[in-house]
C-alpha cells in the first residue's frame, strides 16, 4: 500500500498542483458512513412499500382474482437498486465529487487530470461499485495500484484525493490594498462561480510568485487575472488595482467566507 501517495498537475497556466491520496482508510470510512445514511432511507422505503403492496395486493386479488406479489418485489428491488446508484451519482455529480460520507472524511473524486467529474463519471462509477465489492475487489484494487483506484475509477478515469486544507494568508503576503479592495469585490461579483480548482490555482500562484522572476510572475499573475475577470464577468479593475492585488483580493474574499469549496452554478 502507497501510504500518503501524493499526485501532480500542471494547470495550463503552468502551475503545478499537488493532491494527496485519499487512502483505503479514508475511502472505507466515506462508505460506511454513505451506507449508514443508506440504510435509514432503504428500512423507511421497505416499510413503506410493504403497507402499499398489502393494500395494491388485496385490491387486485379481489378485483381481478390474481396475486401481483412477484411483480411487487421486483419493482421493490429495481427501485432500490436505483436508489443505491442514484445515491451516489445524485451526490458526486451536485457535489462535485463528495457525498455526504466523504464530506465528512474529507475526500472527493476528481477526474485524472484534476477536473471535478461531471455525471458521466459519476454515473460509471456508481454502476461499477458492486463489482468492486464482489470478493472485495476494490479494496484490492486501492491497496495494490499505485493510485488506489478501484474498478469503478479505473473506467471512469478518476481518483479520490483528500481534500485540501485552504492555506492561511500567513504564508504568504497580503498587500493592505488587496485588504481594502476585497471588501468591494464582494458587492460588485459572485464569488460561487468559481470552482475550487479556481482557488487552488491562485493560492498556488500566490504561495509560488516571490520564487519566480519579475517577467514571468507579471506574466503569469497578468494572464490568471484575466482569466479570473472572465470568470467573473468583471469587464474591467479599478486603474488602481494590480493583478496582484485583484488576486490577493479574490483569494482573501473567498478564504475570509469560509466557504472553501463550492462549486460554479
Amino acid at each position: 500500500m502507497h501510504l500518503f501517495n501524493r499526485v501532480k498537475y500542471h494547470t495550463p497556466e503552468s502551475v503545478e498542483l499537488e493532491f494527496t491520496l485519499a487512502g483505503i482508510g479514508n475511502r472505507a470510512w466515506a462508505l460506511i458512513i454513505d451506507y449508514l445514511i443508506l440504510a435509514v432511507t432503504w428500512v423507511v422505503f421497505f416499510l413503506s412499500w410493504v403497507f402499499i403492496s398489502a393494500q395494491l395486493v388485496d385490491w387486485w386479488t379481489e378485483t381481478f382474482g390474481s396475486a401481483m406479489a412477484v411483480w411487487l418485489v421486483a419493482i421493490a428491488f429495481i427501485v432500490s437498486f436505483v436508489m443505491y446508484a442514484g445515491y451516489f451519482v445524485f451526490f458526486e455529480t451536485l457535489w462535485q465529487g463528495q457525498t455526504p460520507g466523504k464530506r465528512l472524511a474529507k475526500i472527493r473524486v476528481v477526474r485524472d487530470d484534476g477536473r471535478p467529474i461531471g455525471l458521466q463519471q459519476a454515473t460509471l462509477r456508481a454502476l461499477l461499485r458492486p463489482f468492486d465489492e464482489v470478493l472485495f475487489l476494490g479494496a484490492f484494487l486501492i491497496i495494490f495500484t499505485r493510485k488506489e483506484k478501484r474498478l469503478g475509477d479505473l473506467v471512469s478515469g478518476t481518483i479520490v484525493i483528500q481534500t485540501e486544507t485552504p492555506t492561511t494568508s500567513a504564508t504568504f503576503t497580503i498587500s493592505e490594498q488587496a485588504k481594502s479592495f476585497y471588501e468591494e469585490l464582494l458587492q460588485i461579483t459572485d464569488l460561487s462561480i468559481l470552482l475550487p480548482d479556481d482557488f487552488a490555482v491562485i493560492r498556488e500562484y500566490l504561495q509560488r510568485r516571490g520564487a519566480m522572476g519579475n517577467k514571468a510572475r507579471s506574466a503569469l499573475s497578468l494572464k490568471l487575472a484575466q482569466q479570473v475577470q472572465d470568470i467573473l464577468h468583471l469587464e474591467k479593475l479599478p486603474a488602481t488595482v494590480a493583478s496582484d492585488v485583484f488576486l490577493e483580493a479574490v483569494y482573501l474574499a473567498y478564504h475570509g467566507s469560509g466557504e472553501w469549496g463550492i462549486g460554479r452554478n
